[in-house]
């Protein structure tokens, strides 16, 4: 069966953003857990279409610093803890973004796409359900036109939860083969890495994303993956990975990925 060494996740959250539990207590899991790394990615959301320009799920804006201070303190001998962040993209607030993250000594940025435009793609299935099969084949359409966005812009390390809008089991009935294809293309050029997202294994979609069809796009663009369980509660923080390194393995993937001060170091996967 093959096995990461050294197995880390990057993409996890705590009660600064929509976590349930602090910063001290999601690395005091995850040493347990045996992970010998483990990073706070906590939301930073500028939201061009809503008042004040943030989210409900985001940490507030103005306490970045804050945010960054509390991930630094919660270092223990026992495990390596990341300084990370999830930032969603918007081609409105982008530039600004990148401005507000530049002087913090992040480990890596994660770069992630939750809206088209103003539908919230993973809030909730009601906002789903009234929708037609055409207006899903849209939300589908420019989520993965934003994605091949996020990739150009350049601010960000790698991609979260690629696949995302599957999440409650509505699927496109259109041939988005184009648009989908000119993301994956732009996370290559950009040399972006890509994360395997554990987390949709217990969603209604009942898939990692991306999910293996996609995941074996990305392996053949030789674009780097790495695993991330996106733990929103100490019982998740190194949820199913086991299955996702016997995934990547199948897919061709020999290595993975991860960061130390916006730098990618390879991992090497191994059969025990």
């Amino acid at each position: 069966m093959p096995a990461l060494p050294a197995p880390h996740s990057y993409h996890n959250h705590s009660t600064w953003s929509d976590g349930t539990r602090s910063i001290t207590e999601m690395v005091a899991a995850a040493a347990a857990s045996g992970l010998a790394e483990f990073g706070i990615s906590d939301h930073y959301v500028l939201v061009p279409h809503q008042p004040n320009n943030s989210s409900e799920w985001s940490m507030p804006l103005a306490q970045l610093d804050e945010y960054a201070a509390d991930v630094q303190a919660a270092a223990r001998d026992e495990i390596t803890v990341r300084l990370g962040i999830e930032a969603d993209f918007f081609p409105e607030t982008w530039p600004e973004l990148g401005e507000r993250l530049s002087g913090i000594p992040f480990d890596y940025l994660i770069g992630s796409v939750h809206y088209a435009d103003a539908f919230p793609i993973d809030c909730s299935p009601t906002y789903w359900a009234p929708l037609n099969q055409d207006e899903v084949d849209q939300v589908y359409r420019l989520y993965w036109i934003r994605i091949r966005q996020l990739a150009e812009c350049g601010l960000f390390d790698f991609v979260g939860h690629l696949d995302l809008p599957k999440k409650f089991g509505y699927y496109p009935a259109a041939d988005l083969s184009l648009e989908r294809n000119a993301a994956l293309d732009a996370i290559a050029a950009a040399d972006l890495a890509v994360e395997l997202n554990t987390a949709g294994w217990d969603k209604p979609c009942a898939e990692c994303y991306p999910s293996p069809a996609l995941l074996r796009d990305v392996q053949r663009r030789e674009i780097p993956v790495l695993i991330s369980a996106d733990a929103h509660a100490p019982a998740n923080v190194a949820a199913h990975y086991p299955r996702a390194a016997e995934l990547l393995w199948d897919v061709g993937c020999r290595e993975t990925v991860r960061f130390q001060q916006r730098k990618r170091i390879a991992v090497p996967l191994t059969q025990v």
